[in-house]
């Protein structure tokens, strides 16, 4: 949701600064490790994080945090390159968290928030492991059409939701999603290649239980569409649900219950986590 680079249409980051800097940034990062030697197992040893995150952020699908650029610029010997752009990544992430549509703004408060997120899935991959190229083939490709500076601002959101992977202690997360969703490759090949790879690094997590509901059962308790069930700090569970940019933050206790009933049924009907991992790589090793 190809062709000459001269006949391309004018790119989200190219209109919108948000994602591009973070892509930039992403770029130095991997330029300065290999030029200070360093892989990025060594890196992650050296700064006290997880190999995927350096991943991750040198191929601009996950934000470089503030406190990732402080720490490490005296490592890669940056003179102070990265820390200049501190600045920068703070003013652009402040504007995402409040750019976000009307309708949407108050989900995506909640799930910065929450202490729990568990995503059921059944269209496409959820926004929050959506890797950029992945991100604005959902956006260009979705009717009525977007202009190119809302596609950039949409995009430039959902990247930024992505931090909450770098919190730590971070909020237990659970995903569930329809293997046909796994099997769509918006945004071409590669691009769905690399958005398996990251649905895989999210799926490692040790804060991150990953399943696949797989095409074959003869019941289905999910017909009905997608949801989130979250939990804000020190607040009941709500649930969350969207279609064609309406939107409902459900918070009766009865009508959250039914969600929470019928997620715990879809979790029990979906592969296991291992299967699950094992099924993606298989997907990997067809592309």
């Amino acid at each position: 949701m190809s062709g000459n680079e001269a006949d391309r249409p004018e790119r989200p980051s190219e209109v919108d600064g948000t994602a591009h800097l973070f892509r930039a940034l992403g770029k130095i990062v991997k330029v300065l490790r290999k030029n200070a030697g360093l892989s990025q197992t060594e890196l992650a040893e050296i700064t006290h994080c997880s190999e995927d995150l350096i991943s991750s952020i040198e191929r601009g699908v996950r934000t470089p945090q503030p406190d990732f650029l402080i720490r490490v610029d005296p490592v890669l010997h940056a003179g102070g390159v990265l820390i200049a752009a501190v600045d920068d990544v703070r003013e652009a992430l402040t504007r995402a968290r409040v750019r976000h549509p009307d309708w949407f703004r108050s989900f995506a408060r909640a799930e910065a928030e929450a202490v729990a997120l568990h995503y059921y899935a059944v269209q496409a991959v959820p926004g929050i492991l959506q890797t950029p190229a992945y991100a604005e083939a959902v956006f260009r490709y979705r009717r009525p059409l977007y202009d190119e500076e809302t596609i950039g601002k949409r995009l430039a959101d959902r990247l930024a939701r992505q931090a909450i992977f770098d919190v730590w202690p971070g909020p237990t997360m659970s995903f569930v999603i329809e293997e046909s969703v796994l099997r769509r490759p918006l945004g071409g090949r590669d691009a769905f290649r690399e958005q398996l790879r990251r649905v895989v690094e999210v799926a490692r997590l040790r804060t991150v239980h990953f399943q696949i509901m797989p095409n074959d059962p003869d019941e289905h308790p999910g017909l009905e569409g997608a949801f989130t069930l979250l939990t804000p700090k020190g607040r009941r569970e709500v649930a969350y649900v969207e279609s064609y940019g309406h939107a409902r933050l459900i918070t009766d206790p009865e009508e959250v219950r039914m969600y929470t009933e019928r997620y715990g049924i879809i979790r029990a009907q979906a592969l296991t986590r291992r299967e699950s991992l094992e099924r993606i790589e298989k997907m990997l090793g067809e592309l």
